[in-house]
C-alpha cells in the first residue's frame, strides 16, 4: 500500500497504460476514432486545448463521465497539464469499468511547447457565465453551445399569443438576434394570452412593446422589429438574415406564404398553431437545410395540406376564441424546437406533428410523410415562385 503521494503516483503509473503525445498527433491526423479527455480545470481548459477534447475536471471525473462517455469499451487517452492528474483520473476510469483507457505524458503544456495544434473556447465574459450558468452545467450545451446560441439569428413571425412566449424564453436563453415581424399594435384583447405585452404600452406597435420587454430580460439579445406584414415582396429579405423561423401566424396565407419560402430559401420553420382548446407544433426542415443541420429532410406544410380549408371550417381566434394558457404550452415547444436545431441535439420535431389538449391535457404524436406529388418540396416541384396567397386561399375549390 503506497503511504505517500510519491508512492501513490507511482503505483498509478505502473497501472496506467502511458501514450506519447507524438502518437496521439498521430491519431488526431489520421482521424483514429478515439476520446480525448481533458482532466484540466475549466480555466485551464479556456486558455487552450487539444482539438476535439472532451472537458470534465479531475474533480468532477466520477460524477459525471458515466454521463459524458457512456461507453466503457471506447478508447480513451487521458491529459492534464503535464501527466499526473490525467494517470489519476486513467486508474479511477478503470475502478469505474473502462477498459480502454490511456495516459498521456508529458501533457498538455508539451503539447503546446511543441507547435501542436491547439483549439480555445469561445470566450464568454464573466457575466455571461453567471447568466447562463446552468445551460453551461449542461454538457450537450456548455461554452461552445451558448456561444452558438448568442450567434444565432431567429425569425419570429408574429408577436401574438405564439410569438409572445417564444420570444420570452428565447431571449433568456441567449439567442443573439431575435427578428420580430408584426405590423400590428397592442390591444387590450391581446392581453388575456400575449404575455409580452402590457396595460402601458397598449396601442403601441407590437414589435417595440415586445423590444422593451426583451432589451429588459437580456441585454445580450439583440432584437430587430420589422412593423410590417410578411410578403411575397419582403419575405427573401427578411428570411435570409436568419437561422431559423418560427411561424406564429394565424392566417393561411401567410403560412403558405412561409412555407414556399422555407422551401425555396432553404430555411427550417417551427410551426405553431392553435385553436379554442387545441394546439399543435412541428418543424419542417427542408432538404437544403437539413443537410447543413445533418439530419433527414421532413415534408412540408404543403405536403400536410395542400389547398387551405374553406374559411367556415377554419375560423380564427378572434371568431372562435381561444384558451389564454393554450399558447404560452405551444411557444414554449417552438422555442424548444429552434433552440434544439441550432444546438444540433435531441430530436426534432421533423416528420413528427405533436398535438396537445388542454382539456384532456394530452399529447399525440401524429407521424408525418413527405408528398412525393407536393408542388414545392416534391423531386419535380410546379411551384417554384410565389404566388398570390390571398387568392390561393379563397379559392372556392380549396
Amino acid at each position: 500500500m503506497p503511504t505517500t503521494y510519491t508512492d501513490l503516483i507511482a503505483t498509478v503509473r505502473k497501472e496506467t497504460k502511458e501514450v506519447s503525445l507524438d502518437e496521439v498527433k498521430r491519431r488526431l491526423d489520421a482521424l483514429e476514432p478515439y476520446t480525448l479527455l481533458d482532466v484540466r480545470e475549466k480555466e485551464e481548459f479556456r486558455a487552450g486545448f487539444i482539438p476535439g477534447a472532451t472537458s470534465i475536471p479531475r474533480g468532477f471525473l466520477e460524477i459525471q463521465v458515466e454521463g459524458r462517455l457512456p461507453n466503457k469499451n471506447a478508447k480513451i487517452v487521458a491529459y492534464c497539464a503535464g501527466g499526473t492528474r490525467s494517470a489519476l483520473a486513467a486508474k479511477t476510469l478503470a475502478d469505474l469499468g473502462y477498459t480502454n483507457v490511456e495516459t498521456a505524458n508529458p501533457g498538455f503544456v508539451r503539447w503546446k511547447d511543441l507547435g501542436y495544434p491547439i483549439e480555445t473556447p469561445p470566450q464568454l465574459t464573466d457575466a455571461q457565465r453567471d447568466r447562463y450558468s446552468r445551460h453551461l452545467l449542461l454538457p450537450e450545451v456548455g461554452e461552445a453551445g451558448q456561444a452558438k446560441l448568442l450567434k444565432s439569428r431567429v425569425l419570429l413571425i408574429g408577436a401574438g399569443g405564439l410569438g409572445a412566449p417564444s420570444s420570452l424564453y428565447l431571449a433568456a436563453a441567449g439567442i443573439g438576434t431575435l427578428g420580430i415581424v408584426d405590423a400590428d399594435t397592442v390591444d387590450s384583447s391581446n392581453l388575456q394570452r400575449q404575455v409580452i405585452h402590457a396595460t402601458s404600452r397598449v396601442g403601441l406597435p407590437k414589435v417595440e412593446s415586445a423590444a422593451q420587454v426583451i432589451k429588459d430580460l437580456n441585454p445580450d439579445v439583440k432584437v430587430v422589429g420589422y412593423k410590417e406584414r410578411l410578403t411575397s415582396e419582403n419575405v427573401e429579405r427578411l428570411f435570409n438574415a436568419y437561422d431559423v423561423v418560427l411561424d406564429g401566424t394565424d392566417n393561411f396565407p401567410t403560412r403558405y406564404l412561409v412555407n414556399d419560402a422555407s422551401v425555396f430559401l432553404g430555411k427550417p420553420v417551427v410551426h405553431g398553431s392553435i385553436f379554442r382548446f387545441d394546439g399543435q407544433v412541428t418543424t419542417f426542415v427542408p432538404p437544403s437545410a437539413a443537410k447543413k443541420l445533418g439530419i433527414e429532410p421532413g415534408p412540408c406544410y404543403r405536403c400536410l395540406y395542400p389547398e387551405p380549408p374553406p374559411p367556415h371550417l377554419a375560423p380564427s381566434c378572434q371568431e372562435a376564441g381561444v384558451l389564454g394558457i393554450l399558447p404560452g404550452v405551444v411557444g414554449l415547444l417552438q422555442a424548444t424546437e429552434a433552440i434544439k436545431l441550432i444546438l444540433g441535439i435531441g430530436d426534432p420535431l421533423v416528420g413528427r406533428l405533436l398535438t396537445y389538449d388542454s382539456l384532456k391535457m394530452k399529447f399525440r404524436e401524429l407521424r408525418l410523410r413527405r408528398d412525393a406529388g407536393c408542388p414545392v418540396c416534391g423531386p419535380t416541384p410546379t411551384l417554384t415562385s410565389y404566388v398570390d396567397y390571398e387568392g390561393f386561399c379563397a379559392l372556392p375549390g380549396a
